[in-house]
């Protein structure tokens, strides 16, 4: 498949006006949908936005190629525009861009136009190309430029078809080898690769590059280039097999660096001076390069944690809440959840999964830390917070250290392990093999347990202490805690805010306030319910395409599904993000003054049975999401305006 087949010339647009990366984002969807290429115009927009969140897919020099893999493609397919004025698109190197490529693929089906789009990718990075596509005078032009390129480059159609009669001797004995990678698999991998090679040949050092994008592994290194090259260049945003290179000398940069350092890649790699590779699991010195800053380390860690811990969280949760629902509180009060077999069956295996969810959230901190030595330290420190044993008192019991402490025993678990590595990196080489089966776990679990043990009573202090005052908090503190935690849950509809506020929810249902789970829910199950409900009654808002993604957002709001909403608030934040956070403040502040309480971490109103006080809890919900929907409806524009 030649790239000017993905191309049509509906998809292209020349001599636009861009003010904004978003309006450039719109044109080229826009674009895209008149093509044919799409089924799913707000679906599309979403994959495009959520491969943006990632980082910018401008790679400068005035270029960028957006690209989404989502179900709302049709078919592969390419839109284009040029912007002579140049827009704003993030870039690295801080140029604006004057020559931007879409990219569609479909996320199911054979990757059959990949080999087009890493042919694009490669063009682009020939001297003059992009100037003569941004100059063309017409879209008959701007087609010609590139399929004469791409023929002069790859050849014709037919030599392409034949990859046996046009592929190049099979090269041996590269001094450098390569592997690159972006998150989706589609631009940047390919733009990339095409540039070390290129770069490598310029230097007169021969370098193999592989490929790791959507349609799997490309051009793979063998075991016998990988024993023969004097160092490996991983320009990768995204996990790629490292194992292979245990002992070679590897450099670990972002992708983007393989299209704007080559040369400085390859210079440094064959120098003699880049840190051998140690594949124990841990963080070696060639993958601290570019590091992000402390706060965003920490937070990676963090989230690491907890979306390992959720799932332990939401169904033990839910089948204690359903033995509460199953039971009969007549029997014997004292024993409510455990009164009948099925009841005590259901709050058994509940609470046993419930029970892993601090063990769970240290160790996957500490594996994210220190990688697979770091999982068995940091699940035993956390079970020694869990249980809150102290040096008084070993068998535990006496305090609650609780999330908190979970929270020191991953950190410093995974940390332990860190240290660890470094003083047992200068053993004799012949005792590589004990270290990940013996030294790691016994030394690395008895200090963080030790270190935990030590800590426990301080942060039972700290966990007693908040349980008080939220216990003694009075009606117009509990109203203002739940509309806090509600807006949190809206702010940002999955990220950072929203995850802090669930994950303070989770804590306090573990220690028995079930009021705040409440708040958060409803917080949460807002926004999408608001925006249904504003595209079904304020109809002129929305195109008809955006009311038809409306109805879903009824389920999912329903459902305690808060990234419904992510579509409606990417395309006009200013209006979505406040109507929704108003909405699901209020809310949160209704739970608590109402006195709703909810033993379910999640489920939405599948858990209404189990919540206390449903029918308010309810009003709660509702009472949100209808003001969410009418202060949206007066702040969006009708869309013909």
């Amino acid at each position: 498949m030649r790239i000017t087949e993905l191309l049509k010339k509906q998809s292209i647009e020349l001599g636009v006006k861009a003010a904004s990366k978003e309006e450039a984002i719109d044109r080229l969807i826009a674009l895209m949908d008149a093509g044919g290429r799409l089924n799913d115009r707000v679906g599309y927009k979403e994959g495009i936005l959520a491969r943006e969140s990632l980082g910018s897919t401008a790679i400068g020099e005035g270029i960028a190629i957006p690209h989404a893999k989502v179900e709302a493609v049709k078919e592969p397919g390419l839109a284009a525009i040029t912007v002579p004025e140049g827009v704003d698109y993030e870039a690295f190197d801080g140029s604006l861009s004057n020559l931007i490529f879409m990219i569609a693929a479909p996320a199911g089906g054979e990757d059959v136009h990949l080999e087009a789009l890493s042919r694009l990718s490669t063009l682009l990075m020939n001297p003059g190309f992009k100037e003569a596509l941004i100059h063309a005078g017409s879209k008959e032009e701007f087609l010609e430029v590139i399929d004469q390129a791409e023929t002069e480059r790859f050849g014709k159609k037919e030599e392409m078809d034949e990859p046996e009669k046009a592929a190049e001797p099979e090269k041996t004995g590269f001094r450098v080898l390569a592997v690159t990678a972006c998150p989706t698999g589609i631009a940047h991998t390919y733009m990339a690769a095409e540039n070390l090679e290129n770069t490598g040949k310029k230097l007169g050092i021969s370098l193999k590059a592989e490929t790791d994008g959507s349609g799997g592994a490309q051009n793979i290194l063998t075991k016998e280039e990988i024993r023969e090259a004097e160092a490996i260049i991983v320009a990768a945003d995204k996990n790629v097999e490292m194992a292979r290179f245990d002992g070679k000398p590897v450099i670990m940069v972002p992708v983007a660096d393989g299209i704007h350092k080559a040369e400085e890649l390859i210079r440094r790699a064959v120098s003699g001076t880049v840190p051998v590779y140690h594949h124990e699991g841990g963080t070696s010195e060639a993958e601290a390069e570019g590091d992000k800053s402390i706060g965003r380390t920490i937070y990676k860690h963090l989230m690491n944690g907890v979306s390992h811990m959720l799932p332990f969280v939401i169904g033990g949760g839910i089948l204690i809440a359903l033995a509460f629902l199953l039971d009969d509180y007549s029997i014997d009060p004292s024993n409510f959840g455990k009164n009948t077999p099925l009841a005590a069956y259901l709050k058994t295996i509940g609470e046993q999964a419930f029970g892993m969810m601090l063990p769970i959230l240290a160790g996957f901190i500490a594996m994210s830390i220190a990688d697979r030595p770091g999982l068995a330290v940091g699940m035993v420190a956390g079970m020694v917070a869990k249980m809150g044993c102290t040096f008084a008192n070993p068998a535990g019991g006496d305090v609650n250290a609780g999330f908190l402490g979970a929270l020191f025993a991953g950190f410093a678990g995974g940390y332990l392990v860190l240290g660890l590595k470094k003083i047992f990196s200068r053993l004799p080489k012949s005792l590589e093999g004990i270290k990940p089966v013996l030294l790691y776990p016994v030394l690395g679990i008895f200090v963080a347990a030790v270190m935990t043990t030590l800590i426990n009573p301080y942060m039972g202090m700290i966990n007693d202490g908040l349980t008080h005052f939220l216990n003694g908090m009075g009606g117009a503190s509990r109203i203002v805690l739940g509309m806090v935690l509600g807006a949190m849950m809206s702010i940002d509809m999955g990220g950072p805010f929203n995850k802090a506020a669930y994950v303070f929810g989770t804590a306090q249902l573990a220690e028995g306030n079930f009021e705040v789970m409440a708040a958060v829910m409803a917080g949460g199950m807002v926004p999408p319910i608001a925006i249904a409900l504003c595209t079904t009654f304020f109809k002129k808002k929305f195109t008809e395409k955006e009311r038809q993604s409306g109805i879903v957002n009824y389920i999912m709001g329903l459902s305690f599904i808060t990234e419904g909403a992510i579509p409606f608030a990417a395309q006009d934040p200013l209006r979505v993000i406040p109507a929704c956070g108003i909405g699901a403040a209020a809310a949160g502040g209704l739970s608590m003054a109402f006195g709703c309480t909810l033993r379910a971490p999640h489920g939405g109103i599948f858990v209404l049975p189990t919540i206390g006080n449903p029918l308010m809890y309810l009003a709660a919900v509702m009472g949100g999401a209808v003001a969410g929907c009418l202060i949206l409806g007066i702040l969006k524009k009708n869309t013909e305006e």
